[in-house]
């Protein structure tokens, strides 16, 4: 199973996408932790549990892939054939998602019942802070979907240029 996941997507790709396995455990124990000292239902210490036994789980994973045999034709994430384009387009993917995924942990972790008063109150500071906010998710949503297809066509064009070599 192994060997047939990464013919189809790459090494990288799959400890990319295997990664998720604690990644989410992990940002869920974060947030947990956020909330146990005034939400008793938190319970933090079964998430970070999960956590580490799921980043266990993925290191041995890591060492299965890096065994498995790979077959030559193209991957996206295969960070040695990438051409510095489709490089720079995947690092702002990245640091796009990495900004959305910390917006919404921290949205769900977040009491928002002060910012609402506050800026139903009518204050310029609070609802500067609240557009601010709202400006930041549009430009992680706007980054992504931009760096996403420059990517795309960066490794098609990749793609392309390999097949003509």
């Amino acid at each position: 199973m192994i060997n047939r996941l990464v013919d189809r997507f790459g090494r990288t790709g799959l400890a990319a996408l295997s990664s998720l396995i604690w990644a989410l455990p992990m940002a869920a124990w974060a947030g947990s932790a956020d909330l146990s000292p005034i939400d008793t239902t938190a319970y933090p210490w079964v998430a970070l549990g999960i956590g580490l036994v799921m980043l266990a789980v993925w290191l041995f994973l890591l060492t299965r892939i890096g065994g498995a045999p790979a077959s030559s034709r193209p991957h996206r994430l295969d960070i040695g054939r990438m051409s510095t384009s489709e490089k720079r387009w995947t690092l702002a993917l990245a640091a796009f998602a990495t900004g959305l995924i910390a917006w919404l942990n921290g949205a769900a972790t977040v009491d928002w019942s002060p910012l609402g008063a506050a800026v139903g109150s009518g204050r310029p500071g609070p609802i500067l802070f609240a557009v601010g906010l709202f400006a930041f998710l549009a430009v992680m949503v706007a980054g992504i979907l931009v760096s996403w297809r420059q990517s795309t066509a960066a490794f098609r064009r990749r793609v392309q240029q390999e097949s003509r070599a």
